[in-house]
């Protein structure tokens, strides 16, 4: 009798997911109609938002509210919406420098206005109301840093309740006595899914409440809707979909809320191959979101095993932008076989609206268990380090004239300029560009050095790296961002 039910159980889990699973797919593939225009790229402030809470605060479906204040003044808004008895309190951007759930709740909220998935909808806000807190930490997002304006991690506020952003978080919780909390993170986008050179594009956690990580029904429940955004999220990103370290963080709120009784969801973004701006996990924060919800609003997720939990691989940080492995390198006359790790790090500009990379080598040696977004097979390559062009260029648009491939395939990285502007920076061509009285930089391949170099084979120069950024001169093909203007 037990296996006859567990079959039935199991068969009405499969055509439930199936039917879910066929609403998620019809948001993927047209979720474009859905995503905010307005916010295209992840440099995002209070005052990017403020326009489409004002017009949410006109639409009667919505109740909208003040709730609180960053240091700074900058409202925090909460935004409601549905009729039903399960409350589901979503908040994001309690790190400034975390900005993808953000855009993703404005991309749902456009969702819901709209005439598609009448059905589902009703379902959804007939057994749900969704409260949202967008951008918990204004003041942080105008800088684009983690913390807020005392200097303090929100997210690590929980007991103390220093800040006055933690402290409205922590009121709405209590006055919802929330159901579920969703508590939506960017995070690095070097985290591979364990033992994979996939990206841990979306990492999930359900918080342990205490140092033993024990499982209670708020936790478990947790588990389980994590369960199934993993089945739906593999649709889009196979084997990118890791687990967040659950070691009890008695600080976090994503820990305390579980402990009061709301079952918390920590959901990461992470990194996505040639995706800077995260605009595709944007859109994976989209549907992974709205899939949650509607099994958490019919109810399906209760019938999920927690076993699965388990099996999503676990977080792992081995990913580099760039890897080159077993390369021959000469040092002081004897050659060596290295690989080497490289990261473009972002500097932010002074309006802090966009940034430009600087490459860095982060790590040397073995590097056989770590991966790449680009790897590089260099057996057999010699890297020499790049020259400087003996010829002074006078101008920008002298150097534009050149073939800089060739100025590549002959060795130089660097080239001086007799005569620059500061508009000059904005030009990205792939050398870096020295002021006629500059030096050039010291180099040598160790971590933390800016890499500039070229692999050579019988000869010939097959690859160049510049700032960071591989070029491959074979084809001319690159990812290629920007150089290094060393002007004064």
């Amino acid at each position: 009798m037990k296996s006859i039910f567990t079959l039935v159980l199991a068969i009405f889990i499969v055509s439930m997911t199936a039917q879910v699973g066929d609403m998620t797919t019809n948001l993927y593939d047209s979720y474009s109609k859905y995503k905010e225009p307005s916010l295209d790229n992840r440099r995002i402030k209070h005052e990017d938002i403020q326009p489409l809470i004002l017009k949410l605060k006109s639409n009667p479906a919505y109740t909208v509210q003040k709730v609180g204040e960053s240091i700074k003044g900058k409202d925090i808004s909460l935004i409601s919406i549905g009729t039903g008895d399960i409350n589901v309190l979503l908040w994001s951007q309690m790190h400034g420098d975390e900005p993808t759930a953000t855009q993703a709740i404005f991309d749902i909220f456009n969702f819901l206005n709209s005439n598609d998935f009448k059905a589902e909808k009703k379902e959804l806000l007939s057994q749900l109301t969704l409260h949202f807190m967008p951008m918990l930490n204004p003041d942080g997002a105008e800088l684009f840093t983690r913390r807020n304006a005392l200097g303090i991690d929100i997210n690590r506020d929980a007991l103390m309740l220093q800040s006055p952003e933690g402290q409205v978080l922590k009121r709405i919780r209590d006055s919802l006595d929330a159901d579920f909390g969703f508590n939506l993170h960017d995070q690095s986008t070097y985290y591979n899914a364990e033992r994979t050179p996939k990206p841990a594009t979306i990492s999930y956690l359900a918080p342990a409440y205490n140092y033993e990580k024990d499982i209670n029904d708020v936790r478990g429940n947790a588990m389980k809707v994590i369960v199934f955004m993993n089945s739906i999220i593999q649709k889009y990103a196979p084997g990118q979909v890791g687990r967040y370290n659950d070691d009890f963080e008695p600080r976090a709120f994503g820990d305390n809320i579980q402990k009061w009784g709301t079952s918390a969801i920590l959901i990461e973004s992470g990194g996505y191959k040639n995706d800077v701006e995260k605009q595709e996990i944007r859109k994976l924060n989209f549907v992974s979101i709205l899939s949650a919800c509607y099994t958490i609003a019919n109810g399906n997720y209760k019938n999920i095993s927690i076993d699965d939990y388990e099996k999503i691989p676990q977080n792992d940080r081995k990913l580099f932008d760039l890897k080159i492995e077993r390369f021959t390198h000469n040092l002081l006359g004897k050659d060596y076989i290295l690989d080497i790790g490289i990261n473009h790090l972002e500097v932010q500009d002074k309006n802090y609206d966009t940034f430009y990379n600087v490459g860095s080598i982060v790590e040397k040696g073995d590097l056989s268990t770590f991966y790449g977004y680009e790897t590089v097979d260099a057996t057999g390559y010699r890297l020499i380090e790049g020259k400087v062009y003996p010829e002074l260029i006078q101008t920008i648009k002298d150097l534009e004239a050149m073939d800089i491939y060739e100025l590549l395939k002959s060795g130089y990285t660097y080239v001086r300029l007799a005569q620059f502007s500061p508009k000059d920076k904005d030009v990205s061509l792939p050398i870096n560009i020295l002021d006629k009285d500059q030096k050039i930089p010291g180099f040598y391949v160790n971590i933390g050095n800016n890499p500039n170099f070229v692999l050579q084979k019988d000869g010939q120069v097959d690859y160049a790296v510049v700032n960071g950024f591989l070029i491959d001169l074979k084809n001319q093909e690159s990812n290629f961002k920007n150089a290094i203007f060393y002007g004064k």
